[in-house]
C-alpha cells in the first residue's frame, strides 16, 4: 500500500534496490503456509501415507514428521518472508537457507514415502527461489 503512495521514481528505486523482493516474499509466504498446512495434516493424521512407511524408524504416528516439517519448512520460509517484508539485508541469505532446508526435507521424504509430483513441484520452487535470491544479492540487494 505504501508503495502506491510513493512517487514513481521512488518506487523504481526501491525495485532496483531490492530486486525480486515481491516475488520472493509471495513465494516464501505460500511455502510457509503449505508447510504449516502439511504439518497440521500430519499431526492430525489426515491425508497421511500409511504408518507402515515410518515404522522402521520406530514411529507409530506421523506427529514427529509433522513437527519436523513445521520446523524445517514452515518456520524458515515464514522467517524469510518476514525479512523480505522488512527489506532486511539478510533476506536473500534467509531465502537460501529456507530453500536448502526445503530441498533437504524433500530428499528425506523420498526413501520413506517414495517420489511424488508434489515433491517435484516443491523441489522446483526451492531451486527457483534459491536462484532468485542469488540474483537479488548480485543485482542490488544491500549487503549486511
Amino acid at each position: 500500500m505504501a508503495a502506491l503512495l510513493l512517487e514513481p521514481s521512488v518506487t523504481a528505486e526501491l525495485t532496483r534496490t531490492y530486486p525480486h523482493r515481491r516475488t520472493l516474499m509471495a513465494a516464501e509466504s505460500v511455502v510457509a503456509v503449505a508447510g504449516a498446512a502439511g504439518a497440521v495434516q500430519l499431526w492430525q493424521g489426515a491425508y497421511t501415507p500409511p504408518v507402515e512407511d515410518i515404522e522402521r524408524l520406530g514411529l507409530t504416528t506421523w506427529r514427529l514428521p509433522g513437527a519436523w516439517l513445521f520446523v524445517s519448512v514452515a518456520v524458515p520460509s515464514a522467517t524469510a518472508a518476514w525479512l523480505l517484508y522488512r527489506r532486511s539485508p539478510n533476506a536473500p541469505t534467509a531465502v537460501l537457507v529456507a530453500s536448502g532446508l526445503l530441498a533437504t526435507e524433500l530428499a528425506v521424504q523420498v526413501p520413506f514415502v517414495g517420489p511424488s509430483t508434489l515433491q517435484a513441484v516443491f523441489g522446483s520452487v526451492s531451486a527457483g527461489l534459491a536462484g532468485l535470491a542469488v540474483r537479488a544479492r548480485k543485482h542490488g540487494w544491500p549487503r549486511p
